[in-house]
């Protein structure tokens, strides 16, 4: 099982993703470092584990804010590529709030892969027309919002518009210490066997991921259990096995 860790940045900072309630995230409170500097936060989760991915979910970029410590930006670019070129060795998967074929273009230039949110999208038809025709190196998130799946019905029901890779985005579950949404995640994987699908929101600990790897999940997005020092590097290492 992949185990992917998370951060999620505002205005240059890493901050605490909490139940999609994005308005009111503040800056991470970690044991793995007194930092919410997002290059601190990269190496203390190296430190913890030899992670081969990172998931950045960039807020500014998905709510079309304002970056106050950026010129003239509505997104954290010169964060991220920072980051990718600190860390060559890492995949880096990026969630920039892409809509359309400018935005995939524009982060197209660095070294990442790019999530296409369904939350973006209020048509199957923008969403086919926001990638390079043929391009299967994106990332599909289905993204489940306290109220419910946000995005085309089309996209979460038609798995010809998929590529290989899908999350499961729960963002009620996000940051909660309630438990992954395996009645969905289940549901999804039946109809979708032949796909590398990954679970985001809601892991407290081993047990769960466990739980994840017997149903079939591919891997998981995870950022609370790490900095709450929930998951060890023995456990990480025994997923592995």
């Amino acid at each position: 099982m992949q185990i992917i860790p998370v951060i999620d940045l505002l205005n240059n900072v890493v901050v605490h993703a909490k139940k999609g309630d994005r308005q009111h995230y503040k800056a991470i409170a970690s044991q793995l470092t007194p930092s919410s500097n997002p290059l601190d936060i990269v190496n203390a989760l190296l430190m913890l584990h030899p992670f081969e991915q990172l998931y950045i979910a960039d807020l500014n970029a998905i709510q079309k804010l304002s970056n106050p410590n950026a010129a003239s930006q509505c997104n954290n670019f010169n964060l991220i590529e920072s980051i990718v070129h600190h860390y060559p060795s890492l995949t880096i998967w990026v969630d920039a709030g892409i809509s359309n074929m400018a935005e995939f273009t524009l982060w197209s230039s660095l070294n990442v892969k790019l999530i296409l949110g369904s939350e973006n999208y209020s048509s199957i038809e923008q969403y086919t027309t926001s990638y390079p025709l043929g391009n299967t190196q994106h990332i599909l998130s289905l993204d489940f919002m306290p109220n419910g799946y946000q995005g085309p019905l089309a996209l979460l029901e038609n798995t010809k518009y998929w590529p290989q890779e899908v999350i499961i985005m729960s963002l009620a579950h996000v940051g909660t210490n309630q438990g992954t949404d395996i009645q969905l995640l289940t549901k999804i994987k039946q109809n979708a066997s032949t796909f590398k699908l990954y679970a985001a929101g809601g892991v407290r600990g081993v047990e769960d991921l466990y739980t994840l790897q017997s149903i079939g999940i591919h891997g998981a997005l995870i950022a609370t259990a790490l900095h709450d020092k929930r998951l060890s590097h023995e456990q990480l290492s025994s997923l592995r096995q």
